[in-house]
């Protein structure tokens, strides 16, 4: 509600300004506010990664779960986090527990359990839910650039802490980790570079 009270006082200010640098400040304000995730659907990211092939992000959330209600307001809120998202993956936002049908390499997943009356509470895991390996919620789940498992990624998370997922998946860093020792050396020596706010 803030930003839609925001937009419209800019809209106002933008329409008022008689001078172009004025309305140039404006619009660089406005599309400051305005900025986030460019989340996709699933079929979405499939389709983009035909011609552009990036990593994928998947948040598996659910409209119960506070975690992942703290991710959307902590987490991708964060600029430095946007906009290194959006420059190197496609996001989707996925309810696990939801009713929508996924078409994902050329088999579609339903949840035949959903209960239309538990939609804002627990509900049944989707099928699609299941195929990725999520148990918990919030889950962020990785596909490289051919849609394949890189690996789930299971709880709230801060801007920091993804980081290290992010530039590790993003990097192929993962491809030589063998062992959790050897991830434990990486997550030790990682500087994070987002700010955490």
């Amino acid at each position: 509600m803030k930003k839609i009270i925001l937009l419209c006082v800019f809209a106002i200010a933008l329409s008022n300004c008689k001078n172009t640098k004025n309305t140039d400040v404006v619009a660089a304000v406005v599309e400051e506010e305005v900025k986030g995730i460019n989340w996709v659907t699933v079929e979405e990211a499939m389709e983009l990664q035909k011609n552009n092939p990036k990593k994928v992000m998947i948040d598996a959330y659910t409209k119960w779960c506070g975690p992942c209600k703290m991710l959307d307001r902590n987490t991708f809120t964060n600029q430095d986090l946007i906009s290194y998202v959006n420059e190197h993956y496609y996001a989707v936002k996925f309810n696990a527990e939801g009713n929508a049908v996924v078409n994902f390499k050329d088999k579609t997943y339903t949840n035949p359990n959903y209960k239309d009356e538990l939609k804002n509470r627990r509900n049944s895991a989707h099928e699609f839910s299941r195929f990725l390996g999520v148990n918990a919620y919030p889950t962020l789940v990785f596909l490289d650039e051919q849609a394949n498992l890189i690996a789930p990624v299971r709880g709230y998370q801060t801007p920091t802490q993804l980081e290290l997922y992010l530039k590790l998946f993003k990097d192929d860093g993962h491809k030589t980790i063998t062992s959790q020792v050897e991830f434990q050396e990486y997550a030790n020596s990682f500087v994070p570079q987002f700010k955490d706010s």
